[in-house]
């Protein structure tokens, strides 16, 4: 079984995710020039959504290079007495847990990859140090390192292959070139969200006021008062409607999450109620984009097939006296998902559930599927999942 989730999300002006200038991220679809905000960033404000570890009821995990201090943390936490010896330790730990070739950064507190690794992998590997403090401290200050920590720990290793405990690591996978046995295919694909209409650049040119100049208090040598802004400078901007799309297969989250049923049924309705939720938080501060989603369709199927609605916007839509872009791209989406299903008469859905907020009318081809509020949404998509 697939999930499948559309979702069109309009927002304010705003700088959501930054390239490397520090501009809004963009690209060229259709021939002409969107907003964007790339898939690394919506996983991550999903990731970190509350919502997504309350329905979960599950501890998220840390994608980090700094694997060390979670170790430590924990080590110190379980024996205060061990707080001299635990980051040698917890480095030793590391480079042999991530790597069979033990290999660091030139910090030794520091992995050279960002490790993806879930609470409970952390407790399995304090558990295992603490277990064998001393073989492993011995190891751990040896001037010539053995694999003697690479065989305590290879039993965990070889008990995590292919599955995890944290179901954000379960949907969005793990890669660790070093170590192939932590690998994790991913069980959720997320598409950079484009605008649905053509974009262009804004730039905001800011001031900001020193009080004290402001107020007169600040004299010049020569005993005139001072004047200006304490700073000057450019901010870049867009507002757009993007189109968002996400596809999770459900048997390859299952087996993730070492077949844990309830826990995959959480994750799936986790990540639904997160995915509306969660904007990224570029520029927040100087924004306040926080404008909810509009539009949501999920979609469960069996027949294995793959409907990323982006094209229905191949073709930019246009504001109008009556409408901006939100009720617009509703119904190009509409139409397209209309003509799709129309003309392959080989789809089949165990559901379809559509939310939104207060665009029902431009609703036609998915009208059937209309939900009145996010709770029968998400019931719709629950109760399709398999139950064993």
């Amino acid at each position: 079984m697939f999930i499948e989730l559309h979702m069109i999300q309009n927002f304010a002006p705003s700088n959501l995710n930054r390239d490397d200038t520090g501009n809004p991220k963009d690209c060229e679809f259709g021939g002409h020039r969107r907003a964007r905000i790339s898939s690394q960033s919506l996983k991550r404000a999903i990731r970190y959504e509350p919502v997504f570890a309350k329905t979960t009821q599950a501890d998220i995990g840390d994608r980090t290079r700094w694997m060390t201090q979670l170790l430590v943390n924990a080590l110190v936490k379980a024996d205060e007495a061990k707080k001299e010896t635990a980051r040698s330790v917890a480095a030793a730990v590391a480079a042999a847990y991530y790597s069979k070739k033990e290999k660091m950064d030139k910090n030794p507190n520091r992995t050279n990859v960002l490790v993806y690794i879930s609470p409970k992998e952390v407790k399995e590997l304090v558990k295992i140090i603490l277990d064998n403090w001393e073989t492993v401290l011995a190891a751990a200050i040896a001037e010539k390192k053995d694999k003697t920590i690479a065989k305590l720990i290879e039993p965990l290793v070889k008990a995590t292959k292919e599955r995890t405990s944290a179901p954000d690591i379960a949907l969005f996978g793990r890669m660790l070139a070093d170590r192939p046995e932590l690998c994790l295919d991913a069980a959720c694909q997320v598409s950079h969200a484009i605008s649905t209409h053509l974009v262009t650049m804004e730039m905001d040119y800011f001031t900001a006021v020193d009080d004290l100049l402001a107020r007169g208090e600040v004299l010049s040598e020569e005993g005139e008062e001072e004047v200006g802004a304490g700073m000057v400078g450019f901010t870049s901007f867009n507002s757009a409607c993007f189109y968002r799309y996400a596809r999770i297969d459900w048997n390859q989250l299952v087996k993730n999450l070492d077949n844990d049923i309830s826990l995959a049924q959480r994750t799936v309705e986790g990540f639904l109620r997160a995915a509306i939720d969660a904007i990224p938080t570029g520029k927040q501060n100087s924004f306040a984009a926080q404008n909810p989603t509009s539009l949501a369709v999920a979609v469960a199927r069996k027949d294995g097939k793959s409907w990323n609605l982006a094209n229905a916007f191949e073709r930019p839509v246009h504001s109008s006296r009556e409408t901006g872009l939100i009720e617009p791209s509703i119904r190009a989406m509409d139409t397209f998902w209309g003509n799709l299903t129309r003309t392959r008469d080989d789809a089949v859905f165990e559901a379809v559930a559509v939310y939104t907020d207060q665009y029902q009318s431009a609703l036609d081809q998915l009208q059937p599927y209309f939900q009145p509020n996010l709770s029968g949404w998400i019931k719709i998509v629950n109760e399709a999942l398999p139950k064993e």
